[in-house]
């Protein structure tokens, strides 16, 4: 499930399962937001890990199960930094008026 994000909060849900029951998980988390939005992106070398997998699976068809879970958690995690890069634009932006 994506993260919501409110000001400075971040609502993180996600369905856990326990003894064969589903059980949502939730927690809302306080966060300092910077003003450097470069801090706001995948470093380098993870950026490079994502554009492996997804060149692999573009020419190489289908990726095994482990990469397809590795691909998909950073693709979740990149989709976190913009949301909090563009949430933290909109803090300097609001901040300037």
């Amino acid at each position: 499930m994506a993260p919501c994000i409110y000001k400075n909060y971040i609502f993180l849900s996600a369905l856990r399962i326990q003894s064969g029951e589903i059980k949502p998980q939730s927690i809302l988390v306080q966060v300092d937001m910077p003003t450097d939005l470069e801090k706001f992106q995948l470093p380098p070398g993870v950026n490079q890990r994502l554009q492996a997998l997804l060149d692999k699976q573009d020419q190489d068809g289908p990726l095994t199960a482990a990469e397809r879970q590795e691909a998909e958690g950073l693709v979740e995690l990149a989709e976190l930094l913009s949301l909090l890069r563009l949430r933290s634009q909109r803090m300097v932006q609001e901040g300037n008026q």
